[in-house]
């Protein structure tokens, strides 16, 4: 497991979120839990032995467009630096298309799979995104099921939680056109 120097914890309007860092970037994000002191007890479960502590300049700055993004406004937060040294090849893979999604669209698992030139991969694409330690700087909240139905979400709240952001980004089902051609 990745090593990480510290983690914080911030509001958002969806609720505390967590964000843990460490020599190359950032080593986790964690969606609200169901208060603050369980997005903490939460971190501190991933993340063990890792001390809560102020976050430093650059992750200050990731924590503020974290908090603005979740509040709608359109940051694709592709030049954050994330340290997958403890990710599959597969997920980097999954990973690297869901960022790629913009702000307000929408892929489906197939379509992810597709893009990866694993049209049958569909239900690895969500097992995947199921597994995703970055949320939402990996936006997997962007990734529907077939016919733009929620599909899954690991984060507490579920797929409520998932349409929630969504709807904060104004969400068009579908990809842009053009992006992906």
């Amino acid at each position: 497991m990745n090593a990480a120097a510290g983690f914080c914890v911030f509001d958002t309007e969806i609720g505390a979120c967590g964000l843990a860092w460490g020599d190359h970037g950032i080593v986790g994000v964690q969606l609200p839990q169901a208060h603050a002191e369980a997005t903490r007890a939460r971190m501190r479960q991933r993340f063990p032995g890792t001390q809560e502590v102020p976050a430093p300049p650059a992750m200050q700055s990731v924590v503020t467009r974290i908090t603005a993004l979740l509040a709608g406004h359109a940051d694709p937060l592709l030049d954050v630096a994330l340290d997958m040294t403890d990710v599959t090849a597969f997920h980097q893979r999954v990973y690297a298309i869901a960022r790629a999604i913009p702000p307000g669209r929408t892929l489906t698992y197939g379509e992810v799979a597709e893009q990866l030139g694993e049209p049958g991969a569909a239900r690895a694409v969500g097992q995947a995104l199921g597994h995703n330690p970055f949320a939402p700087v990996v936006p997997c909240h962007r990734v529907l099921a077939a016919r733009n139905a929620g599909g899954g979400f690991s984060a507490a709240g579920g797929v409520a939680t998932k349409l929630r952001m969504l709807q904060i980004e104004k969400a068009q089902l579908g990809p842009e056109p053009g992006l992906f051609d």
